[in-house]
């Protein structure tokens, strides 16, 4: 039995704890933002967070899970304080940085996105005003086949603004 919280919310899974923590998240939990690319960590598609630190889930085992809060793209906005995201209307509340992946062009395909906002989201937490060197580290392990990173740093630069702003 796996024991950990996703998203905020207690699970209990009767899975094998030698499956990778990205297919239990898809198959068992049924969330579709961490991607496979590549199935051996070169390409930042599956990133998650385990207890607020980045981590690769096609390199994480289900067993290591157990008694952890994860958070995918899914439960990002929940990780932003609730007042202070963006909130439109008909869609639910996003993280700075999905808003500004979104307004400046930052995004294409999308399947490189949740990869990258959390690996950017867990930046900005640490450090809240980097400069675009520190930015381009920091998504140094996420490969995007569709845009020459240039606008996914400025959204990055653009959401460290925002909040900043709000904080």
């Amino acid at each position: 039995m796996i024991v950990f919280t996703l998203n905020g919310i207690g699970q209990r899974l009767d899975v094998d704890p030698t499956l990778r923590a990205l297919d239990v998240l898809r198959e068992h939990c049924g969330l579709t933002g961490p991607k496979e690319g590549c199935g051996t960590g070169e390409c930042g598609a599956c990133a998650i967070w385990m207890d607020g630190v980045t981590r690769l889930s096609c390199l994480t085992l289900a067993g290591q899970l157990h008694g952890r809060a994860v958070t995918t793209i899914e439960g990002l906005a929940d990780s932003w304080d609730e007042n202070e995201a963006t909130d439109t209307t008909d869609q639910p509340p996003l993280h700075p940085v999905q808003t500004a992946l979104a307004e400046r062009g930052g995004v294409q395909c999308g399947y490189c996105t949740p990869g990258m906002t959390m690996v950017a989201a867990e930046l900005l937490r640490r450090e809240p005003n980097p400069d675009r060197a520190a930015i381009r580290e920091a998504v140094s392990g996420n490969l995007c086949r569709c845009t020459g990173y240039h606008k996914i740093v400025d959204s990055i630069e653009d959401a460290a603004e925002t909040m900043r702003k709000k904080r």
